[in-house]
């Protein structure tokens, strides 16, 4: 038997691994624009390398999570949030026999569209854009990576296979995009829906562990959310007299497990008593198949409810928050107003893409720091409106 195992040789193992409802690579819808397969790497493996060797990826490393980078070096920003998001995202897929490269691929592109400073730049773009379309970061990821990468001579962005993009493709597209969108009359395949999940899990768990280490939540407080106090609880009688980072960390872990394993129970049962056939059996499916227990979900609930209000919308996260508003809606207004302030390849576009868009996808893609630089650079404390 030959040591090598090459694209083949992984098509013939999911074969053998891979539930019926699971997503083949070898039975991929395609890519946009044709190309060769690559003799080593199923489609779906190379749609995960191109994401983690695209610019926009590096650049989340200098993107917000919840904390603006300079808060603190041991905060998540969107980087490890991705990375934390793809880890549980293949837990979900082994657990329930799915394509974990395709799950895998789908969680570490969801987040290339976001702005800078998180939901509060977003929130300024969504603003701006309100009579041209309008802005949302899952549709913008589809932007960045259809078109505005570009490592390859023969199309713009990464080509990425259709159901790496179909799962990206949260809510639809609202303004113009020129590329085929995939089809969204029906459920997203599982592997798309684990990393929806995963992306859930992650971001609850690294927000509470954030708010509780900046001091920003209180510890006695959180008690008072149920599905916490159980998981508390369990950690404590589990691991004794420990420091308090220790119940901490623990306690995340513990509410992790609970999660993941909660969901992929649930999920499964659903899948047994609704047994599809294939994976279009699950875009027909009526209801979404991958779901918590109600039990759990109804804590989940309860657990964000408690960080909407006490954490995102702690005042010291909406001083933060408004600021950086303030800031990317002057820059983005300053570019519009003096169009030769921009890079040469960004006033390239604007034929083709159009003014208003092409500033937008540089705003967008703009890290933290690079925003409030170019703030300082453009406007000298100037008033711009």
């Amino acid at each position: 038997m030959s040591a090598l195992r090459d694209r083949v040789a992984f098509a013939a193992e999911e074969r053998e691994r891979l539930a019926p409802w699971a997503v083949a690579s070898a039975a991929s819808r395609g890519r946009v624009v044709p190309e060769p397969e690559h003799p080593l790497r199923t489609g779906f493996q190379r749609d995960r390398d191109r994401v983690l060797h695209s610019r926009a990826f590096r650049r989340l490393e200098y993107k917000t999570q919840v904390f603006v980078h300079h808060e603190g070096d041991h905060y998540r920003n969107r980087l490890t949030h991705t990375l934390e998001g793809a880890q549980i995202a293949r837990t979900i897929a082994r657990a329930l026999r799915l394509n974990e490269d395709l799950a895998e691929a789908v969680a570490l592109a969801h987040d290339l569209g976001h702005t800078p400073f998180g939901h509060a730049g977003e929130r300024v773009l969504a603003r701006l854009l309100r009579a041209d379309g309008g802005f949302d970061h899952n549709r913008q990821t589809l932007r960045v990576v259809d078109l505005l990468e570009d490592r390859y001579p023969t199309f713009r962005g990464l080509n990425l296979s259709y159901e790496t993009r179909e799962g990206i493709l949260k809510h639809g597209v609202a303004f113009a995009h020129p590329v085929t969108l995939p089809d969204r009359s029906g459920q997203t395949p599982l592997e798309a829906q684990a990393a929806d999940h995963a992306d859930e899990i992650a971001y609850t768990n690294h927000d509470l562990d954030d708010g509780l280490r900046s001091g920003l939540l209180d510890p006695t407080a959180l008690e008072e959310v149920p599905l916490w106090r159980r998981v508390h609880e369990e950690t404590r009688a589990r691991i004794g007299d420990a420091p308090e980072s220790v119940q901490r960390a623990q306690t995340i872990v513990t509410l992790i497990n609970r999660l993941v394993t909660d969901l992929v129970e649930a999920t499964a049962a659903r899948l047994d008593a609704a047994s599809p056939r294939d994976v279009d059996g699950v875009r027909r499916a009526g209801d979404r198949l991958m779901r918590h227990s109600p039990a759990i979900e109804r804590g989940l609930h309860e657990l964000k409810e408690y960080l909407y209000r006490n954490l995102y919308h702690h005042p010291a996260v909406l001083a933060t928050t408004d600021e950086a508003e303030r800031v990317l809606e002057e820059l983005w207004h300053v570019l519009c107003n003096a169009p030769d302030k921009l890079p040469v390849q960004v006033r390239a576009r604007f034929d083709e893409d159009g003014a208003t868009r092409a500033i937008t996808d540089y705003v967008a893609g703009m890290t933290d720091r690079f925003a409030l630089a170019e703030h300082r650079r453009l406007t000298d404390g100037r008033d711009v409106h």
